[in-house]
């Protein structure tokens, strides 16, 4: 019992003891985006969303088109393939246009 508390003890010693380690030389933290204001940062993060959409919609459209080769003619199966392709293309169009609708809405804020 008194060797866990002696252990404890040097333990949390040596710990404080690094912490003249920690402030003894400025910490300088890297901009991985490389931005300089939130207007800049939101559309790097818009272009990000926007490729991440647009390949997403790439990839429904191919689900889309075997959901209609898979049908064999039935017409529900071929309605739910068409909204499919609907959603899809939709996608691409707001992932491709996801930075102008960022860049139209700081042009309207400022």
């Amino acid at each position: 019992m008194m060797n866990k508390k002696i252990v404890s003890l040097f333990a949390l010693l040596g710990l404080f003891g690094f912490v003249c380690f920690a402030f003894a030389a400025p910490v300088i933290i890297p901009n991985p985006l490389n931005v300089d204001n939130f207007g800049a940062l939101l559309l790097k993060i818009a272009g990000g969303i926007g490729i991440l959409i647009g390949s997403l919609g790439t990839i429904m459209i191919i689900v889309a088109g075997i959901l209609y080769l898979t049908s064999a003619g039935s017409p529900e199966k071929m309605g739910t393939a068409k909204k499919a392709l609907f959603y899809a293309i939709a996608g691409i169009v707001i992932g491709i246009s996801a930075t102008a609708i960022v860049q139209t809405i700081q042009w309207v804020l400022k």
